[in-house]
């Protein structure tokens, strides 16, 4: 089965090539769709399409595609949380202590080929 968000040609998102994110960003801006989604998608204040395009100052059909693209359920973005929270567990950062001064521990090249990151 292909993954949609590969077989789509996608007008207004593409991969960050300056970014170690694989999930798609609005073209030329940086801004990973997810974040969009989650503006959309929000528990608290969820916003409009319309609301988060004149947020970002882009265009509507942008807002819309990227939505799109994260109902599509793309398994890069989950590969990206997966790969974040390997990083998080192996720097200290989950430990409870960690936003209470805790140490971030830095990673070897060799366990940053082996966490895959």
């Amino acid at each position: 089965m292909s993954n949609p968000s590969t077989t789509i040609a996608w007008q207004h998102l593409a991969r960050d090539p300056l970014s170690s994110y694989k999930q798609l960003s609005i073209k030329g801006r940086r801004i990973k769709a997810r974040t969009l989604y989650g503006r959309f998608m929000s528990a608290e204040a969820p916003m409009t399409p319309e609301e988060i395009a004149a947020d970002y100052n882009l265009p509507l059909e942008a807002v819309r595609e990227a939505i799109a693209y994260c109902q599509s359920d793309p398994p890069e973005i989950r590969e990206d949380f997966e790969r974040e929270e390997r990083i998080m567990e192996a720097t200290g950062m989950n430990d409870a202590d960690y936003k209470y001064g805790g140490k971030y521990r830095p990673l070897s090249p060799q366990e940053r080929a082996r966490l895959g990151i």
